[in-house]
């Protein structure tokens, strides 16, 4: 019987490659898989083949474990490829990212996603994971590239532009795990929820959100979420106070439905939570402002004591997580099906939204692959928001395949939260000294003299 080949490129990233390569080597039909590991970082990459030799060690099981510097090598072969990278790092990127937008008074939490971190971190991000794809078609066309990275839908839409015959999937864990976080919220077992969701990656929304009943019919359970918040039984007390979910919850009230990221993520999307001289909104949303800086500064920090906790354990101990490369890798090689949901083309999936641009939306996966399903048009505010957002995915995604360096200033330009803060002068501005800051972090057509919508 054959066995598998799966590539992880930025395996540095030992806790996430911990779990997924857990998840896989507790699959009995991925048990002999080989696991490629390649990094840029020797002492990361030293490190990740620690942990995934002790979990295979502590497993009992024949898989191999190789590790690569060179990433075509790495790919060689691959059936399944893993991106989990982040290009520039926390420093210099992400703090360039928060800092210079701060100077204009324009804040953030997260920054990965969209807005003008968002839009940065696509320009630094997708001509590596182009690059990935060139090689991929080298040395591994028929391999399924599962993308871990953000701002995901930028780089869904990117790779599929240029690299329309790759077989990729975005991969995000905000569907399940808010599914989870809502069945919590309700006292209810997860085992007996039913939902379905669809949009775009950190803004896809419950249509549905169900509780299975005794006589197997289903409950629609959204009366019991509104009711819970206009009580003020959720969010909960004792939730991680960065985090409380108010966002999402009173956006609930506004929209019908619930949004399946976080309401950190959610607060930078729109315009309507995060205002210089606005501190009010910050604490009566318990907006956690510089979130994202605060998390790259905490894991930094256990990442050494972690490295140093697995290097000494004998053994390591394997637990399931809730991310969906396993079910993937598992269904594509044995056939036996599974649903997933997953960032696409839209092609005709969802009808209310543009033709081409990434949509996140429930696939069956099995031999043939990752097939997504067609949802149809989206409640129309929900499709109109999620279009805000798409505006300036589209015109990164632009910029990037023509190298037109207008088109980052367009973007920001129609982002929500941005546009909600700055005026235009502003935003050029803004744009200039982003791109000053980055350096060649970013790639020359969008750092060099180049053209200039408002020069």
């Amino acid at each position: 019987m054959s066995h598998p080949k799966i590539t992880f490129i930025g395996a540095g990233s030992s806790v996430f490659m911990k779990n997924i390569v857990g998840d896989i080597l507790q699959r009995p039909a991925l048990a002999g898989a080989t696991i490629a590991l390649m990094d840029i970082n020797p002492e990361r990459l030293e490190m990740s083949a620690v942990i995934a030799n002790k979990l295979v060690s502590t497993l009992g099981l024949p898989a191999k474990v190789e590790t690569y510097s060179n990433q075509r090598r790495a790919l060689e072969g691959a059936d399944f490829v893993v991106v989990c990278f982040q290009i520039g790092g926390y420093e210099p990127a992400t703090v360039t990212d928060f800092e210079v937008p701060k100077k204009f008074g324009l804040r953030h939490t997260i920054a990965d996603t969209l807005g003008v971190g968002g839009i940065m971190r696509g320009l630094r991000t997708v001509p590596h994971l182009w690059k990935i794809c060139e090689d991929m078609l080298a040395v591994c066309p028929q391999a399924i590239l599962l993308q871990y990275v953000n701002p995901m839908a930028i780089n869904t839409w990117a790779i599929a532009e240029k690299f329309p015959t790759i077989r990729q999937v975005g991969l995000c864990h905000s569907v399940q795990g808010t599914a989870h976080e809502l069945a919590d919220d309700l006292d209810i077992p997860y085992g007996e929820i039913r939902y379905r969701a669809a949009g775009i990656n950190h803004m896809a929304f419950y249509l549905s959100f169900e509780h299975r009943q005794a006589d197997g019919t289903y409950r629609d359970l959204y009366p019991d979420l509104l009711a819970a918040y206009r009580e003020g039984r959720a969010p909960k007390p004792g939730w991680n106070p960065r985090c409380p979910n108010k966002v999402r919850y009173e956006m609930l009230t506004r929209l019908g439905y619930f949004v399946t990221e976080s309401s950190e993520h959610f607060a930078e999307y729109t315009p309507y939570f995060i205002k210089d001289g606005r501190e009010d909104l910050i604490e009566k949303f318990g907006i956690p402002l510089d979130e994202y800086p605060k998390r790259c500064v905490e894991q930094i920090a256990r990442w050494q004591q972690t490295a140093d906790d697995y290097r000494k354990a004998d053994r390591i101990e394997v637990a399931a997580s809730h991310e969906y490369a396993s079910s993937i890798v598992n269904s594509v090689w044995t056939g036996e099906p599974s649903v997933i949901y997953g960032n696409v083309r839209n092609s005709g999936l969802i009808s209310s939204l543009p033709e081409g641009c990434a949509v996140e939306v429930p696939c069956l996966v099995d031999a043939s692959g990752i097939q997504p399903t067609r949802i149809g048009a989206l409640p129309p505010q929900l499709a109109a928001l999620m279009r805000t957002n798409i505006n300036v995915q589209e015109l990164t995604v632009a910029a990037l395949m023509t190298e037109n360096r207008d088109h980052i200033y367009h973007a920001a330009m129609l982002d929500p939260h941005t546009a909600a803060e700055l005026d235009l002068d502003q935003i050029w501005t803004l744009v200039d000294d982003l791109i000053a800051a980055h350096g060649d972090w970013l790639p020359a057509w969008a750092r060099g003299a180049g053209r200039r919508a408002a020069a």
